[in-house]
């Protein structure tokens, strides 16, 4: 079997002579990861990223001793203007509901030379996959930054079972029309060559009317599947010694005051901002909270070569400063920000957690709205968005979030905080039933089964 994916398994750093692998980030990683690596006869494919991995690939030196890694060492400036232009500047705004229509996007000659080059290096996993495949062998193709490969890959190797699996949202027909038509039209065909899984079947539903609207006929093969965390290896990681002091330190941090925690990515679908603003709405509408909970507000930064992306940091900043010199006391923040790449801290947030705050705009799934139940050790009730693919699995028993609406936000806060410890008990036990009915191996199998 084949991997392939754009970020992969490790990364490598160069330390004197020679490389040390590291292990990747994402949720991709941590589910495929530890399965892959119990089968060694698995390729996994993926794109050398910065300056070291190109140079370990150079070096002959980009392996592991999990499974076979293959990096493609792609042109720089190629690479960029396929991950950071048109992958996330406009593929990941477009289906996130992200754009400001009035102004962006504006598909100008450098635009287009963006969508040239994402075709360009889709082509080249395709090139690269298509010379290593056994026959007849499964190819698992994974995520938007690579939606063409498995069509491609169809018109090179025929004989190969291939599914692509996105794990973002996908847009509804009236938004593909902001791409340009032969864009729209050349991915959506694409696409529909091989079989497309998604984390709910909203999702599938949006990519099937998608294809119809804008290429007629039947709607393409997808299906809807929901990633599932792998909960041994969480609940490990969850007792560690420097998990426990983290969360122990949370107890310092909340001095008697009830926790609420949200654990994200600086990224604009998060939806930080107007999470700051209910909050503070929360504090001024009710104020026997203000001396009674505090936020911690644990963000790891994203992105940071994108403007949108550096400017919204800035914002978080500036709004979690601003609530806390109105409503601070003394020591005392309500806001407690920090921006560290901390896994630990993260996690032992979500482990101290008295409320878990998840309430993106959208949302492919959000691995955190899973993780932070499964590990949560004081019942904590979960306020998750509508629009967060997760929510298909646990919404009969979180407290349900309008991600545009402070009020409303403010109000699931408060009944969150609210919530009596009997029912608290019997929805956090429902949670974890529902988290852990299935497991990684479920998810891997069923594309593997889609595959064709």
């Amino acid at each position: 079997m084949i991997v392939v994916s754009h970020r992969g398994p490790n990364s490598f750093r160069r330390e004197g002579d020679g490389f040390v692998a590291r292990r990747g980030a994402g949720g991709l990683v941590s589910v495929l990861r530890p399965l892959l690596a119990r089968d060694r006869s698995t390729t996994w494919v993926a794109a050398a990223i910065g300056d070291d991995d190109r140079a370990a690939v150079a070096a002959g030196a980009a392996h592991v001793p999990d499974f076979r890694l293959r990096l493609l060492a792609l042109d720089p400036e190629l690479h960029r203007l396929h991950y950071d232009t048109f992958s996330n500047e406009i593929l990941w705004f477009l289906h996130h509901g992200l754009f400001d229509l009035a102004r962006q996007p504006r598909f100008d000659r450098a635009a287009h030379g963006a969508w040239d080059a994402y075709v360009a290096i889709n082509e080249a996993f395709a090139d690269e996959v298509a010379d290593l495949a056994p026959d007849g062998d499964t190819v698992l193709v994974q995520d938007y930054q690579l939606a063409l490969v498995g069509g491609l890959l169809r018109e090179r190797r025929p004989d190969l079972r291939i599914s692509t699996f996105t794990h973002i949202p996908f847009c509804g027909p009236n938004s593909i029309r902001v791409l340009p038509e032969p864009v729209a039209s050349a991915m959506l065909r694409t696409m529909g060559a091989t079989s497309v899984g998604f984390h709910t079947e909203r999702w599938a539903r949006a990519y099937r009317a998608c294809a119809v609207e804008v290429l007629g006929g039947a709607p393409p093969a997808a299906y809807g599947d929901a990633f599932c965390p792998d909960l041994d290896a969480l609940r490990a990681e969850a007792a560690r010694p420097e998990v426990r002091a983290a969360a122990a330190g949370f107890d310092d941090l909340a001095a008697g005051r009830s926790l609420i925690v949200r654990s994200d990515r600086i990224e604009p679908s998060k939806n930080i901002v107007r999470g700051l603003l209910a909050f503070e709405a929360l504090l001024e509408e009710r104020p026997t909270w203000r001396d009674r909970a505090v936020m911690a507000v644990l963000v790891n930064p994203s992105r940071e070569t994108i403007d949108a992306y550096r400017a919204l940091r800035v914002e978080i900043e500036r709004t979690a400063e601003r609530i806390n010199e109105r409503w601070g006391r003394g020591d005392r923040s309500p806001v407690v920000l920090d921006a560290r790449d901390d896994f630990a801290r993260s996690l032992g947030g979500l482990v101290r957690a008295d409320v878990l705050f998840v309430n993106p705009i959208k949302d492919g799934l959000n691995l955190v709205a899973k993780e932070g139940p499964a590990v949560n050790e004081r019942d904590a009730p979960l306020c998750l968005s509508r629009d967060a693919g997760a929510f298909d699995e646990l919404g009969d028993d979180c407290v349900p979030v309008q991600p545009y609406d402070i009020v409303q936000t403010a109000g699931a806060l408060a009944l969150a905080l609210e919530m009596p410890a009997d029912e608290r008990r019997l929805r956090a036990a429902r949670l974890r039933d529902r988290i852990g009915a299935r497991r990684p191996a479920d998810w891997l199998a069923t594309q593997i089964d889609h595959a064709s």
